[in-house]
C-alpha cells in the first residue's frame, strides 16, 4: 500500500472497528460529494517518507479543500497551484530565518523526500468545507503514526504550529526526540510568534547536533 515500512508498522490499524467505519463514511462521501485529495494521494506523506527515514514531523489539521490543491502532504499543493496563505507565511519565515528565496510554487515532494514527514491530522475533506472529516476516525489514524515515531530510537523534530497540533505533544514522550511549538502560520495567527520562530534552523541544529544530515529547506 505505501512500498516501505509504514506497510507492516499500519497494518492492523486497517483491520480495526473505527477504520472500518471511516472507510464507510468515505465511500458514502466521495459518492455524495466532492472529497480532497483525490483516493490514490490520500496517503502520499508515508509514501514519500519512510517510517525509518523520518527526521521531521511537521503537522497539519486536515487537507486543503480548494480545487485541484491538495495531494496528500500538509502545506503543500500540486505544481501550478498558487502556494495558499499558510504556505505564503512558511515561505517567509523561510526567507527570513536561512535567506532562502521565496519559491515561484507551492510544491513540498522535495522536504518529504528528505524526510520531512509532512502529515495532516485528518487526510481527507469535503470540498469547501474545512474540517468537514474531523472526528470520524483520521485522528485515531493518525495518532497511531504519531505514537509509532515516538517509539523510534533515532531522534526527530516535531514541529507543531497552532492550537491543533500542539494537542498531540502529549504523544511525544520520549525524550531522545525535540518538540517546538509555535503559533499557526495562517494569517489570523502568524504574527503572533510564527513569524520569527526560526524553526527551520533550529531544526537542522538538532539534527546536525544527532550527527544527521540537515533537511535542505530551498524549493
Amino acid at each position: 500500500m505505501f512500498g516501505n515500512d509504514w506497510d507492516e508498522l499500519l497494518k492492523s490499524e486497517f483491520q480495526k472497528e473505527y477504520f472500518v467505519k471511516l472507510k464507510g463514511f468515505l465511500v458514502a462521501e466521495r459518492a455524495n460529494h466532492t472529497v480532497f485529495p483525490p483516493k490514490d494521494e490520500v496517503f502520499n506523506a508515508l509514501r514519500y517518507t519512510a517510517y525509518q527515514d523520518v527526521k521531521v514531523v511537521i503537522l497539519g489539521q486536515d487537507p486543503y479543500h480548494g480545487e485541484g490543491q491538495a495531494h496528500g502532504l500538509a502545506f503543500s499543493v500540486k505544481p501550478g497551484v498558487d502556494a495558499p496563505p499558510s504556505l505564503v507565511n512558511i515561505y517567509k519565515e523561510l526567507q527570513s530565518d536561512l535567506g532562502i528565496p521565496v519559491p515561484n510554487h507551492g510544491n513540498l515532494v522535495s522536504w518529504a523526500k528528505q524526510g520531512v514527514l509532512l502529515l495532516n491530522t485528518a487526510l481527507t475533506v469535503r470540498k469547501d468545507e474545512a474540517n468537514s472529516h474531523r472526528n470520524k476516525g483520521w485522528e485515531i489514524f493518525t495518532d497511531r503514526i504519531i505514537s509509532l515515531l515516538n517509539e523510534r530510537e533515532k531522534p526527530m523534530v516535531f514541529l507543531l504550529w497552532g492550537r491543533n497540533a500542539a494537542e498531540k505533544e502529549e504523544l511525544v514522550s520520549n525524550q531522545r526526540h525535540m518538540v517546538l511549538k509555535a503559533p499557526h502560520p495562517s494569517p489570523l495567527s502568524a504574527h503572533r510568534g510564527f513569524l520569527g520562530c526560526r524553526h527551520f534552523s533550529k531544526t537542522n541544529a538538532v539534527l546536525r547536533a544527532c550527527g544527521e544530515t540537515p533537511i535542505d529547506w530551498k524549493l
